[in-house]
């Protein structure tokens, strides 16, 4: 019975909101803006690559932009739908102000309401004349008849009227207002890292119902078990005082002085930003460098590490990380990052350390890294507790001063799967 009363209720709340006046609509300059013209499709090719429409849109094995990737969320799983223009299974029957609808209002050309796994709250604020663009570059993909994959979300996520209303609650159709006092470099930064690169889509916590702050303050990637730290803290947990060539270099190369990019983020840039424009990467980290700062949380410091455990620690250390690492902790960058104020191992939670020590990791090969030196996993040679030893003395030595790591840790997040 509750489930039926439920159920009338989300029918009622739909009535209501799936008419509620929750879209704009902005005219194309004029048909040439998405016409198959190389240039419309080189730059939407480039813009597509700009916002990794590939990682979600690909499968694993499968034609590039024909769907069919999995995407599990705390909700359910939903699949990547096929972008390539087949007129059965993919965009081919669509036009360009459908398409444009979709980016902008987050809707599909039958008007169903889109799940924010496609982040359409981000998207929104894509100019219409990228989104013409990216539409002229899928209309010349080769069409491929690959059907989409019906999600597989929970009752009741996966009624739409829910999801009207998960809407209404948070998200309002906008647009990239430039400030003209900021400058040019500054604006293409914030248009990229607030609308097509969708950062806060992994860097900003979500709460129980998947919105997200769009505040780049960092938070745990639902799912997947990796922490997406805060861009814009000052100290070991952010961004905010890294040289602007560093923050560069991870972006387009996947490794810099100050660290590496490991787990999704070294996808991101293997697919989409290293094949940036130099500009772009720049102005990115200019706008990056320029949010406000915002205090990072005290690390929660628990009760403090023993003596026996930091010895155990060190002992293990010295056996498995002193070659590469050093007795100091700085490392040999950028093909050994430091550990010595690394905030991949100080965060907390300690996720990623305890994921990169468990299951090693690669940065991405990347035109200017193009042979990546990487770290092998020791989930077969060290059990839990060494696990938590060897961290719990990396987190609090050189100067770093994190909580230790538990045995409980480490055990929960051996289980996580990698993608």
């Amino acid at each position: 019975m509750k489930k039926i009363a439920l159920a009338a209720l989300l029918v009622l709340v739909a009535a209501v909101l799936i008419a509620w006046p929750r879209e704009d609509f902005i005219p194309s300059a004029s048909p040439t803006a998405w016409a198959a013209t190389p240039d419309n499709i080189a730059r939407g090719a480039y813009l597509a690559r700009a916002g990794d429409c590939l990682a979600c849109h690909t499968a694993r094995g499968g034609a590039e932009y024909a769907g069919g990737r999995a995407l599990d969320t705390p909700f359910g799983r939903l699949y990547g739908p096929n972008l390539t223009p087949d007129a059965q299974a993919g965009i081919g029957s669509w036009d360009a102000d459908d398409f444009w609808n979709a980016l902008h209002n987050g809707k599909s050309r039958d008007g169903r309401l889109l799940y924010p796994a496609f982040p359409y709250t981000n998207y929104t604020k894509v100019s219409r004349a990228d989104s013409d663009a990216l539409f002229a570059y899928f209309r010349s993909l080769p069409p491929q008849r690959e059907p989409n994959k019906a999600h597989e979300l929970d009752f009741p996520y996966n009624q739409q009227a829910l999801l009207a209303l998960w809407r209404l609650l948070y998200f309002k159709p906008a647009t990239f207002t430039p400030q003209p006092a900021r400058g040019a470099e500054w604006n293409r930064g914030a248009y990229l890292v607030e609308g097509l690169g969708h950062c806060s889509a992994c860097h900003s916590t979500r709460n129980r119902l998947g919105a997200s702050g769009d505040t780049l303050s960092g938070g745990l990637i639902p799912t997947i078990g990796w922490y997406a730290p805060s861009l814009t803290s000052s100290g070991e947990a952010g961004m905010k005082d890294w040289d602007q060539a560093h923050i560069v270099a991870l972006l387009q190369t996947g490794v810099s002085p100050r660290g590496s990019a490991t787990g999704p983020m070294a996808e991101v840039v293997a697919r989409s930003l290293q094949h940036l424009t130099g500009s772009d990467v720049g102005a990115m980290a200019s706008y990056l460098k320029s949010l406000p700062s915002t205090d990072a949380p005290a690390p929660a410091k628990g009760e403090p590490a023993s003596d026996q455990l930091l010895a155990e620690g060190r002992r293990l250390y010295g056996s498995h990380c002193i070659d590469c690492h050093g007795a100091d902790g700085k490392g040999k960058a950028p093909a050994y990052p430091p550990l010595a104020g690394n905030r991949a191992v100080t965060l907390t939670p300690a996720v990623n350390a305890i994921r990169m020590v468990l299951n090693g990791g690669f940065p991405p090969g990347t035109a200017g890294n193009p042979r990546p030196y990487g770290m092998p996993p020791y989930s077969h040679e060290l059990d839990d507790a060494q696990v938590a030893a060897v961290l719990t003395y990396v987190r609090a030595s050189w100067g770093n001063a994190a909580a230790p790591v538990s045995v409980h840790d480490v055990n929960r997040y051996r289980s996580v799967p990698l993608d």
